[in-house]
């Protein structure tokens, strides 16, 4: 699980899932447990000739105790290697393939303000917090989900008119403690492709990373546009995105390039996941 800072070409950590030849339901064979009565086959202390429910030396007539007996004994059996296998592999209830069992966390934790510890430098390189709305942040801390949020108004740097280029930012991070976000984050980038925005991966960031963009030509004013890149990664049971949303009007005013968006953005993201594990 994540032990280190992300690098490139580095690869993500491994999930946890049920060893190979853990049963896939109740009453299955479990390794170490003791076998469950089978139809037919003589359970140990027996004697030779004596069938459960069956003749024996001979005699005709069942015996419905001895029947009732070892269906007991044969459903205590299974119960046991069944419950030997959810207290050794934790998160099998619910999941035959493990796939929803919790991610370890590594070092990421909680951070109580994370506008200072997601600060998007390279975005701010080119845009100042606005002067007329100050940065908010919350962190909110539950046995299954820890979130950190930030969002910030931005001003392009240099540009003093009232009516100048306005855009924004928001960074959340969450430490999932119940579930895999594996999954959830793969349905979220699919969900994105469907509603037309450019997807691109990024390689060597966390285990999955990934860079969306979107120029939104308006419905009436076609003219007007809202642009939107984003950058979402995951790690472990951490995820992670920063978001930049901004408009511009053709001939009148323009925003950041998508490369120059995609460049600050992913830079913004490394420095972003490290501080999550100071």
């Amino acid at each position: 699980m994540p032990t280190g800072t992300p690098v490139p070409g580095s690869p993500g950590p491994a999930g946890f899932g049920p060893p190979p030849g853990l049963p896939a339901a109740p009453g299955a064979a479990v390794p170490g447990a003791a076998p469950t009565a089978v139809s037919g086959a003589v359970p140990p202390g027996v004697p030779a000739g004596v069938h459960p429910g069956g003749a024996a030396g001979g005699r005709s007539g069942g015996n419905l105790r001895r029947n009732a007996v070892w269906a007991f004994v044969g459903a205590v059996l299974a119960s046991a290697g069944w419950t030997t296998a959810v207290l050794v592999i934790p998160g099998l209830v619910g999941s035959s393939d493990g796939k929803s069992a919790p991610r370890s966390l590594g070092s990421y934790h909680t951070s109580d303000n994370f506008c200072v510890t997601a600060k998007p430098e390279n975005l701010l390189k080119t845009y100042n917090t606005s002067d007329t709305s100050s940065p908010t942040h919350h962190t909110d801390q539950n046995p299954a989900l820890d979130s950190m949020t930030c969002s910030m108004s931005l001003k392009r740097i240099g540009d003093t008119t009232s009516s100048g280029e306005y855009a924004s930012a928001y960074m959340r991070g969450d430490l999932h403690k119940a579930v895999n976000p594996a999954p959830e984050f793969s349905a979220a980038k699919e969900v994105y492709r469907a509603r037309g925005y450019q997807i691109s991966d990024i390689p060597g960031l966390g285990e999955e990373a990934y860079f969306i963009y979107k120029d939104d030509p308006g419905t009436s004013d076609k003219t007007w546009h809202t642009v939107s890149a984003e950058v979402d990664v995951r790690d472990g049971g951490m995820t992670y995105y920063i978001s930049w949303n901004g408009s511009y009007t053709d001939g009148k005013s323009k925003v950041p390039s998508k490369e120059d968006l995609r460049t600050a953005l992913q830079a913004d993201t490394w420095e972003a996941v490290r501080s999550m594990r100071k």
